[in-house]
């Protein structure tokens, strides 16, 4: 039954592995993006409040299909944008970065509001008034409790980013659902074989994510 896996045709580990670098890649440029966002929405400048609120709707709401072929229809193919890479397979796998940040970072932005909301106001006003502005009341004092308070909803984002990568495959990168694709059409007698094999991938992927991070959501819970 899992005879076709022992051939050598399909190169499931690597497809796998692509997978692990695009969540790799994608997690670390959201929570840089993310954090930013969260930190214009709860800006008290106006313009910064309304940029922040506007992308985090409107991105956020977009199917992640079409922000990433957007990015290789619009940014590679028509401005010629491909991120310093020279080759087909480069290109699309940075473009496919650059769109799971911009979407997920959308999610990590939302879950870090949530964490901001939990921060007594008084603990920031006390901060005013010893003199701290804006930036530093949010880098000391906001932040480094909102991020402990948020490793759930985080948690949660990064299994959905991680299942979200599948979505890379509309633009050739190959990721495991690429090599899904392929397997399907060559193997048609073993289908279900097929799909077990990646869905216990993912699973293998996205199942210790959740239990780790549970038990450090537990670990640096703020005590209130």
């Amino acid at each position: 039954m899992f005879d076709f896996l022992d051939s050598g045709q399909y190169d499931l580990l690597g497809a796998f592995w692509v997978t692990v670098q695009l969540t790799l890649y994608s997690a670390i440029g959201s929570l840089i993006w993310g954090t930013l966002l969260a930190g214009m929405r709860v800006s008290p400048v106006p313009l910064m409040r309304t940029f922040g609120t506007g992308y985090v709707n409107v991105v956020r709401n977009t199917p992640l299909t079409i922000i990433i072929i957007g990015c290789s229809l619009g940014l590679s193919q028509t401005l010629g944008i491909n991120l310093g890479a020279d080759n087909f397979k480069d290109i699309g796998f940075r473009l496919a970065v650059l769109g799971l940040t911009a979407y997920t970072g959308t999610f990590v932005c939302e879950a870090l509001r949530s964490g901001i909301n939990t921060v007594p106001v008084g603990q920031a006003e006390a901060a005013r008034a010893l003199g701290l502005s804006f930036t530093q009341v949010l880098r000391l004092i906001v932040l480094p409790q909102a991020f402990r308070s948020a490793v759930t909803p985080l948690a949660n984002v990064l299994i959905a980013l991680t299942k979200n990568t599948t979505v890379a495959a509309a633009i050739g990168v190959g990721e495991a659902a690429l090599l899904m694709k392929e397997m399907v059409e060559n193997e048609a007698q073993a289908l279900f074989t097929v799909f077990g094999v990646f869905a216990f991938g993912f699973v293998v992927l996205t199942l210790p994510t959740g239990l780790l991070l549970g038990w450090v959501a537990k670990r640096v819970a703020v005590k209130r």
